[in-house]
């Protein structure tokens, strides 16, 4: 809730008590955003619930919150339409009060949270040995995303990246490379990655149909828990590998996130299992250690259990994840730790949730939040694959999407007759096409699956990077040609005089309400569909009568849209740099 619909929402709330006494104290108005431009700003909606009680029309409800309501100093006299609908009208004079506070505010209104918290954002997480495919894709991009949003409001965020370093797969791929590549296993980049991958698949094959081969793998993985010196300078030799591989995707992507992997986690396992057995939790089921859930049974109806220990003593995926989210509620002093992964998850997440309540693990103060996302398709409607049908690698599609926006740029820049130089052309491509991916995925509710098209997302009109991104450039262009430095307005009076320049003001006041609610509901999509809104809105604010006279405007007209100007530039700067997009001054 913005800081003007807080004061609307208490003003109300006291005309309430004014008109119907103590009793109903705490009432809530039910303030929402006008749904059309015509009925004003914002709407209470509040008389027809309070009808029943009241035992009176809800005209006459409205009618007595009216009387008793005093917002003069933010609306127009108040309006009863339609059953005691209260409509309000946002006064021009308090619209352009509030631009003027917020000029010279680097946070542009927005205010931090009122109670910082420590907050882990668990995300990406690919697992050693494999390259990063479209699948991280989401989870890379939203994870980042939500951690920014979390941290430019005050809270502490710690990013985790919680990636596959331990386990079974270790031992079959050492026990495999000491036959064939011994090398890899005692020399830094003895492998590409490509190759650790090839490897890796054909020791996958080996260790699903030869059964020699299997005992020889778990001897490895033996070793490994055991810390054998060889095994484990392999190992530390494999993740080293692959995390090099990793930053390369990263450092396009301008994603920062540290590293804390299962093999973290592992001497911490013992522990979980015995302090569930001392809770009187586990039982043993077929000689695996479980814990049984409520509310999941399996196919015959049976409750079902979450195993924390296997029958031959090792541990698994539910043991480690229990393991760190002890270790995050202890150690690291988390209160909301956030674990945003694809929706298939989500079971998975229930149970070991469900296990950690049951168990005592999880504080009144400590919220556990799994942050479902569904899957990238092709254009066919079908999981993204290549062509071969293979899973689509993340760095061949970035590199596809900078190269399809070159491509692009040196269209443009012919039909324009432009000449650039090949760094401009490179820079603007490469952020255009990384933004394009970006801003594609986040601009879609989380949870559903998209369809990845680059056509789409790097068209220039649109809901798209490349829009808002133009948008942008546009604004710069005006103090280009004006010779205007933005910084040097200073604090200088916004007077709004057309229906444009008034929804444009409305929409700049509206970031601190869409910040806030993504906060709270983690759903990137909200800041996404503002910034688009927002861009149309001064869109239509530039281009009115055939163009807005900003440069050649009279004084004080001029200054005032050259402030709207500034501020819209940076309301999307500020925007799209939550979403992890960087702006071009050119395009």
């Amino acid at each position: 809730m913005n800081a003007t619909q807080e004061k609307l929402k208490v003003q109300l709330e006291q005309a309430i008590v004014a008109a119907f006494g103590a009793d109903f104290a705490g009432v809530d108005p039910i303030l929402v955003s006008a749904s059309n431009p015509k009925f004003g700003d914002y709407q209470a909606n509040v008389a027809l619930s309070l009808s029943k009680k009241k035992g009176l029309q809800p005209r006459a409800i409205a009618q007595a919150i009216v009387e008793k309501l005093d917002v003069s100093e933010i609306c127009e006299p108040p309006e009863i339409a339609g059953p005691g609908f209260i409509n309000l009208k946002l006064k021009t004079v308090y619209l352009e009060a509030q631009l003027n506070a917020i000029q010279t505010d680097p946070r542009l209104g927005v205010l931090a949270a009122k109670t910082p918290r420590k907050e882990i954002v668990d995300f990406s997480s690919p697992n050693i040995a494999k390259e990063m495919h479209v699948g991280h894709l989401r989870s890379t991009i939203i994870g980042d995303s939500i951690a920014r949003i979390l941290e430019f409001q005050g809270h502490d965020v710690l990013r985790l990246n919680h990636v596959g370093d331990w386990g079974t797969q270790f031992g079959m791929l050492i026990a495999y490379l000491r036959e064939v590549y011994p090398d890899a296993l005692t020399t830094a980049n003895a492998l590409d990655i490509g190759d650790l991958v090839s490897f890796y698949r054909k020791a996958k094959l080996r260790f699903d149909t030869d059964a020699a081969f299997q005992e020889t793998a778990r001897q490895e993985v033996v070793r490994l828990q055991a810390g054998a010196e060889d095994t484990l300078h392999a190992w530390k030799l494999l993740c080293e590998q692959s995390r090099l591989e990793f930053q390369i995707v990263y450092d396009l992507l301008n994603v920062e996130i540290i590293e804390r992997g299962e093999s973290f986690y592992n001497s911490l396992l013992y522990g979980v299992v015995e302090d569930l057995e001392k809770s009187g939790l586990l039982v043993e089921n077929q000689g695996a250690k479980c814990v049984f859930l409520e509310g999941f049974t399996n196919r015959e109806g049976e409750p079902l259990p979450l195993i924390v220990q296997k029958s031959d003593g090792g541990y698994n995926y539910a043991t480690t994840d229990l393991a760190s989210l002890r270790y995050r509620i202890q150690q690291d002093e988390a209160k909301r730790i956030i674990y945003v992964t694809d929706a298939g998850q989500g079971n998975h997440f229930a149970q070991f949730f469900q296990v950690a309540r049951k168990a005592g693990w999880i504080p009144d103060d400590v919220e556990l939040v799994h942050v479902p996302f569904g899957l990238v398709l092709g254009e066919d409607g079908k999981k993204f694959k290549t062509r071969s049908g293979d899973t689509v690698r993340l760095r061949d599609l970035l590199d596809e999407a900078v190269s399809r926006s070159h491509a692009d740029l040196k269209t443009r820049l012919q039909e324009e007759e432009r000449q650039e130089t090949e760094e401009f052309i490179n820079e603007v491509a490469r952020v255009v096409g990384i933004s394009a991916v970006k801003y594609a995925d986040l601009s879609q509710n989380r949870t559903s699956n998209y369809i990845f098209s680059y056509d789409k997302m790097l068209d220039l009109k649109g809901n798209t990077a490349p829009y808002m991104l133009y948008v942008y450039a546009r604004i710069q262009g005006i103090s280009r040609k004006g010779d205007i430095n933005f910084e040097e307005l200073g604090n200088n009076a916004v007077l709004l005089q057309h229906e444009t320049e008034l929804a444009l003001a409305k929409y700049l006041l509206q970031l601190d309400e869409v910040i806030s609610s993504v906060e709270q509901d983690l759903l990137p999509n909200r800041l996404c569909e503002y910034l688009y809104e927002l861009s149309k809105k001064f869109n239509q604010f530039y281009d009115r009568n055939q163009g807005v006279q900003v440069l050649d405007a009279q004084e004080p007209q001029r200054t005032s849209r050259l402030v709207l100007c500034d501020l819209t530039a940076r309301t999307l700067k500020l925007g799209l740099l939550l979403l992890g997009i960087q702006v071009l001054e050119r395009m």
